[in-house]
């Protein structure tokens, strides 16, 4: 069986949509850095909402950190746009409540579960679960997440649980792979211009336990 990819999947999407206005897309962010290629390249594409929602971030300093710098990406974007240096759609952000105990509700019993795995799996479901149901409630054509940008995350997996919970919602997922076409290695180009916060963690302890170890 051959593998999806889902980058192709995503400009066939996109070529398809090609000349259509209003398409709106709901679009679950980790952090400013991810975020910067996701949104160059799709912000022509849809009016896009950037969610903010990522109860596995265990320190709430590190939590207002994130997303002070994805609100302090946007509103560059935006004034970008508005002075006609950058092209694409303004993009609007909604952040969701922090709320910890739901990722640790979701982790009991995989606590000792290595960085990749089950426990990173419940993880994308909790974040892609809520970002689904916020879609739907807002009557968006699409919802996404920019975590397949990373090296670290597990794409197949992501777009997996992204196209069953579209299903249940019913909302359309739009799948990615943003990590293809060099767009890891022009995050990290687009967070060096706009002197962004990299962290070197993906936000919960266990995976500090690990960077530390």
């Amino acid at each position: 069986m051959n593998a999806v990819n889902y980058q192709k999947e995503l400009e066939k999407i996109i070529a398809g949509l090609e000349g259509q206005k209003g398409r709106r897309l709901f679009l679950h962010s980790c952090c400013a850095p991810c975020s910067s290629y996701v949104l160059e390249y799709i912000c022509s594409s849809f009016f896009i909402t950037v969610f903010y929602y990522n109860p596995n971030i265990s320190s709430s300093e590190e939590y207002r950190k994130r997303a002070e710098e994805q609100q302090r990406l946007i509103k560059a974007y935006n004034s970008e746009m508005e002075a006609g240096i950058r092209k694409g759609n303004p993009i609007e952000i909604v952040e969701g409540d922090y709320e910890p105990q739901r990722f640790y509700e979701a982790a009991r019993g995989y606590e000792d579960c290595p960085e990749g795995g089950e426990r990173c799996f419940r993880c994308y479901e909790l974040r892609l679960r809520e970002t689904a149901r916020r879609a739907k409630e807002g009557d968006y054509d699409f919802f996404c997440t920019t975590l397949t940008i990373s090296p670290l995350k597990n794409a197949r997996k992501l777009n997996e649980i992204g196209l069953a919970l579209g299903e249940e919602y019913g909302v359309a997922w739009l799948p990615s792979d943003f990590k293809k076409r060099n767009g890891g290695r022009r995050s990290v180009e687009l967070s060096a211009e706009y002197g962004l916060y990299r962290q070197n963690y993906c936000g919960c302890g266990y995976s500090l336990r690990n960077v530390e170890n």
